[in-house]
């Protein structure tokens, strides 16, 4: 088994019982994690492994594959950073995973979690819960990926307890065949969606499988982690190697940090990030989401938010700020 990366942060023993510190990961949000809003993470309070926004693999193996290099742009201050990838065609994950090699990714990560509809369609994302079969055959393919490259990158997974219902005794045991550097469990099935509350006995159930297993893939925890004492306090009581954060970053890339209040002028800055490195990949209205996700909480902060929304530029976000500082 390649740990990678993984093998220098995985801790030497039970954290709830050593006292060891859990691994963090920041979590995949499409349109959200990227380029820049990850660079503000880092900057800010770094967690211990970060990940891009997920890729298609089939993409990365077209054409028109220069349309999504921007997507696995990264900066130095990120790593260890992983690549997410998604598809159903071992051919073109074999593909992508070379290509991620090759653009000095630390890790690769296959996406099997991601309900989306256009993803499911394709046989990727949580279609795949559904196919262990073809799951298998998709991590062999991205391993075979990186073994035909001068690097070996360990390869992960991030999927869901179940589809329709929890199937971790089943489901579980065919990806820990493949000797996974880590597997991510997002606490809920691909029905429930985000809908209902994380259940994390759940990956107290998936840890003991894979005891019994006596595998040596590490089990990263995902669901409503608020915040570092919560995730301690979520990895105490389900035995994980760690944890992955996703909706808590949003709108605060400063909270594995001593921040206890928004700074706008970070707000701004994140902004002219955005705009340098994402300005010509994406349209300026992505950039709103962080608005609502970063204004919220204080007084005219809805006054401010509805300013922000109608913004077309990152000069127009900078005059409104120095006007509400002053």
């Amino acid at each position: 088994m390649n740990l990678g990366f993984w093998g220098k942060l995985q801790p030497k023993a039970d954290p709830p019982r050593a006292g060891k510190k859990p691994i963090i990961c920041q979590a995949p949000m499409a349109d959200v994690t990227d380029a820049a809003f990850r660079q503000m993470i880092a900057k800010y309070g770094k967690p211990d492994v970060m990940w891009t926004e997920f890729i298609s693999a089939d993409g990365l193996c077209s054409v028109g594959k220069k349309k999504l290099l921007h997507l696995l742009k990264f900066s130095e201050k990120e790593r260890p950073i992983v690549a997410q990838l998604f598809g159903a065609k071992p051919e073109t994950m074999r593909c992508a995973a070379a290509l991620v090699v090759k653009l000095g990714f630390d890790g690769i990560d296959i996406n099997m979690g991601c309900p989306d509809r256009a993803v499911e369609k394709q046989g990727g994302g949580a279609a795949l819960i559904k196919n262990p079969k073809l799951a298998r055959e998709i991590i062999r393919a991205a391993k075979a990926g990186v073994e035909s490259s001068d690097r070996r990158i360990p390869v992960s997974v991030k999927t869901r307890i179940g589809y329709n219902k929890n199937e971790l005794a089943s489901w579980l045991p065919e990806l820990l065949a493949e000797n996974l550097a880590a597997i991510i469990i997002h606490t809920r099935t691909r029905k429930e969606l985000s809908n209902v509350p994380a259940r994390w006995e759940h990956i107290r159930e998936a840890v003991a499988i894979r005891n019994q297993l006596k595998s040596k893939t590490l089990i990263i925890g995902n669901g409503d982690v608020a915040d570092l004492t919560d995730a301690y306090e979520k990895v105490k009581m389900s035995g994980a190697d760690g944890i992955m954060i996703g909706r808590a970053f949003f709108g605060k890339p400063w909270l594995l940090s001593d921040f206890s209040s928004l700074n706008l002028s970070i707000l701004l800055e994140h902004t002219k990030l955005f705009n340098k490195l994402l300005g010509k990949h994406k349209n300026f209205a992505v950039m709103k989401k962080h608005f609502k996700a970063y204004i919220n909480g204080f007084s005219g902060a809805k006054e401010l938010r509805i300013k922000l929304m109608a913004t077309k530029n990152v000069a127009e976000v900078e005059e409104i700020l120095k006007t509400w500082n002053h």
